[in-house]
């Protein structure tokens, strides 16, 4: 496996571009498999969960032509055949062709999938969204067995939660069931609008995406569509952390500022000045970094993607920090390994106590998760001497030559193939 090494105490300035939203593409992808004409999603990120996605839809007979960051998929000879838990285990996204694939031939089999081992993360939100829109729906040998004989019907979907996957799964559904569907207290994030905004391009009428009630007019008339994803918000965040942690000046281009509200303001907390610039953002930090609260929440709350990163720039800010995460309940997993850097971090339940200040020194690190990786990168470029971090395949399942666009900015970063 791959492992990358990391020489801290390098000043980062330049620009960096970030690339397109992976937890965007991953369902607009899914929904290519709704309609019998061509769809071409451009700005998709070149990172391994977007390759997997679209390998998904093409074993189900789908024709992918890849042209950089533009894709067309043509699912018009699509068959229903099984998505395996070999083919979903990679990455929980894969749940979301369970929708399209009921809405177009009334009936699915997709495995229980697999992904980040950062909390259950059940399914039941997808299983009774689906429900409620009329379809049958068995948990068998792993599997998750749904049909709908009689097609899909409009209906009231009240999520317990806003939940993004169960609200995409919810709004791909109702493009394709008979009369009006109303989902309520669905999710506010960026990615469920852009889906939004896919599924009306390819001839869906949807209202409210973005806001906690979507309405949308089902038996859509699909036609050939052409769409581009939104900036990632997670990345972005991410190189404005890096900035922020090595005392640097990054311009974040194609970062939108109206996404990144709750980040700006406890980025700005900590001591980090953050400008617009005519390309995106511009991030940088001259004063010593300030400790302060974190609570994770749904959007437009502070998000759970940046809670790792965040607590590695916590533990280099001047007093004590409380990170509260409140969505995922095992996403700590990169507390003992920035503490093997030498962070002060005090676990209970999940609440971390970041104890800011101490002198971080490299070590050989673990990479868990996608989130936590990253993490380990940020706290690798201040810490003393040499940090190796093992396991990096997790980072390119979300960000795209992130060792590269670093090392441009002025980090001693190397990529060392196994």
């Amino acid at each position: 496996m791959d492992r990358l090494r990391i020489v801290g105490g390098h000043r980062l300035q330049g620009a960096v571009t970030i690339a397109g939203a992976k937890n965007a593409a991953l369902p607009q992808i899914a929904a290519t498999l709704l309609s019998p004409y061509p769809v071409e999603l451009t700005n998709l990120p070149q990172v391994s969960d977007v390759e997997n996605m679209l390998g998904v839809v093409e074993l189900h007979g789908a024709v992918v032509t890849r042209t950089g960051h533009s894709t067309i998929v043509d699912a018009k000879a699509i068959v229903s055949k099984e998505t395996s838990y070999d083919t979903v285990r990679k990455m929980r996204a894969t749940v979301l062709v369970l929708a399209p694939l009921l809405a177009r031939f009334g009936q699915a089999r997709v495995s229980l999938p697999g992904g980040c081992a950062i909390g259950a993360r059940p399914v039941d939100m997808h299983v009774k969204a689906l429900a409620a829109l009329g379809a049958d729906i068995d948990i068998e040998s792993g599997l998750i067995v749904a049909s709908a004989p009689g097609g899909l019907k409009g209906g009231r979907i009240v999520l317990p939660s806003p939940s993004v996957g169960a609200t995409e799964t919810a709004m791909m559904a109702a493009t394709a069931a008979k009369g009006e569907t109303e989902i309520l207290n669905a999710a506010r994030e960026p990615e469920v609008a852009d889906l939004a905004a896919c599924l009306i391009a390819m001839g869906a009428r949807i209202e409210g995406a973005g806001t906690h009630r979507i309405l949308i007019q089902g038996s859509t008339t699909w036609q050939p569509a052409k769409h581009h994803g939104i900036p990632d918000r997670i990345e972005a965040g991410t190189y404005a952390v890096a900035a922020a942690i090595t005392g640097g000046m990054l311009e974040l281009t194609n970062a939108r500022l109206e996404n990144m509200a709750s980040i700006v303001q406890v980025l700005e907390t900590m001591g980090v000045s953050i400008w617009p610039s005519d390309r995106g953002l511009v991030v940088s930090r001259e004063g010593p970094l300030k400790a302060t609260d974190i609570t994770t929440e749904p959007y437009p709350g502070f998000p759970t993607d940046l809670q790792a990163q965040f607590m590695a720039l916590a533990a280099c800010a001047e007093g004590a920090s409380l990170i509260r995460e409140t969505v995922f309940e095992s996403r700590f997993m990169h507390v003992p390994e920035l503490m093997r850097l030498g962070a002060n971090i005090a676990l209970q339940g999940t609440t971390a106590l970041v104890r800011g200040g101490a002198p971080l020194k490299g070590a050989q690190v673990m990479a868990t998760d996608l989130r936590a990786s990253v993490s380990l990168v940020l706290a690798g470029l201040v810490s003393s001497g040499e940090t190796t971090i093992n396991r990096v395949y997790h980072l390119d399942r979300g960000y795209e030559q992130l060792d590269r666009k670093l090392g441009q900015c002025g980090a001693d970063i190397e990529r060392i193939s196994a």
